[in-house]
């Protein structure tokens, strides 16, 4: 009985252990579970603050170098011998839509649904609205001899009462679905009018700019007529193999011959996107119809997309300008440039998506600080671009 009694003293010591160790490893995989999810939440955390970090580009030539929020180095500004001559002008173009009306928010409105940027808070029809006005502030300061033309819905009451502002409808549909596909109708029939109306402006050249208006034109674009003066139509690329060219920034001479170039590849472009990437219709089609269209021309060589500079190339009988996205459609943090800092001579910025909380922050910072250009902005957003934010 003594040795069976101390056979088994050593397996009823281990029992409890056997019964305990499947339940510590329970433990230890919730305790790793609950922190996996801890992180990924705090990856996804959107802040109502900006959160500034280490500027990318320390330390590499041509790439705008801060100390806080002090430039080392001032961005590359047009000169005024580049800049266009006193009987051409430029115009900056963008289609806006707003939406939530039938929600029936208003102005003034502080009910759910807000967010605060400084001293103000906005619903999401003043954040729109905000965001708009931020954009024209931009264009009238690097800009201030250009207008702006805003397309939007007729039925559309945007209560903008801004100088060298103007409000152009044109119908069709603005829904969210639609709205890309949209924006391309609207150029083409912007495009088409002033095609007519071109006979009158015998005296002086109008170029067109085509934007998103969640963009900040930081230099004068008068400059890239004069700079390239044998183009139609400019597109903005990067190097990116699926989507090398982005929609938002698109540029058009005033001649005649410019004008209708530009519509008349627009409107192929329109009919590719239809045909082909209608299924992607809210987002990134035009990109794709762009892409195609310029691909399908037979000696287009895409490898010079792997470079940031300009080049210019025949696309179906149309001068096509390709400037390099680091330059002309800068965006933190993901876009061209983003691992290299930011370019001396970046002309516009691009705040999409969330980092439109950032392009009000951009403008407040610029407008209370006093500063005679943008180059110590440009640092704030340049060490801004790693935070998800409530946009």
């Amino acid at each position: 009985m003594g040795g069976i009694s101390r056979g088994w003293r050593p397996l009823l010591f281990t029992l409890p252990l056997l019964v305990l160790i499947p339940f510590l490893f329970s433990v230890s995989e919730l305790h790793q579970s609950q922190k996996s999810i801890n992180m990924a939440k705090k990856r996804s955390t959107k802040y109502d603050h900006l959160v500034l970090g280490e500027p990318a580009g320390v330390g590499l030539p041509n790439r705008l170098q801060c100390q806080g929020l002090k430039a080392l180095n001032k961005t590359q500004f047009s000169s005024s011998s580049h800049r266009l001559k006193s009987r051409d002008k430029v115009s900056v173009v963008t289609v806006f839509a707003v939406y939530n009306r039938s929600q029936s928010l208003k102005f003034g409105d502080k009910a759910t649904d807000t967010v605060t940027v400084g001293n103000s808070s906005y619903n999401k029809l003043e954040k729109s609205m905000a965001i708009l006005n931020v954009f024209i502030n931009f264009i009238q300061v690097s800009m201030p001899q250009s207008s702006v033309i805003i397309l939007s819905d007729p039925a559309s009451d945007l209560s903008l009462h801004r100088d060298y502002v103007r409000l152009i409808p044109i119908q069709g549909d603005y829904s969210r679905e639609k709205l890309m596909l949209q924006r391309i109708r609207s150029y083409i029939g912007f495009l088409g009018a002033r095609y007519e109306e071109i006979s009158q402006q015998a005296n002086h050249v109008n170029h067109f700019v085509f934007t998103d208006s969640d963009m900040a034109v930081v230099d004068d674009l008068g400059s890239l007529f004069n700079t390239y003066s044998d183009f139609d139509l400019a597109l903005t690329f990067r190097n990116n193999k699926d989507q090398p060219l982005n929609s938002g920034f698109i540029a058009v001479r005033g001649t005649s011959d410019g004008i209708l170039k530009a519509r008349n590849f627009l409107q192929e472009v329109l009919e590719v996107y239809r045909t082909k990437f209608i299924k992607a219709s809210r987002m990134l089609g035009d990109q794709m119809a762009l892409a195609w269209v310029v691909k399908s021309y037979s000696s287009f060589a895409t490898k010079r997309f792997n470079r940031p500079e300009p080049f210019i190339d025949k696309v179906h009988g149309v001068s096509v300008l390709f400037l390099p996205c680091a330059v002309y459609n800068w965006t933190p943090p993901e876009g061209a440039g983003q691992f290299h800092g930011m370019p001396l001579d970046v002309k516009v910025v691009h705040f999409k998506g969330s980092r439109k909380r950032l392009m009000l922050e951009s403008w407040n910072y610029f407008n209370s600080s006093g500063a005679s250009d943008f180059s110590d902005m440009l640092c704030l957003v340049l060490k801004s671009g790693r935070t998800k934010y409530d946009f």
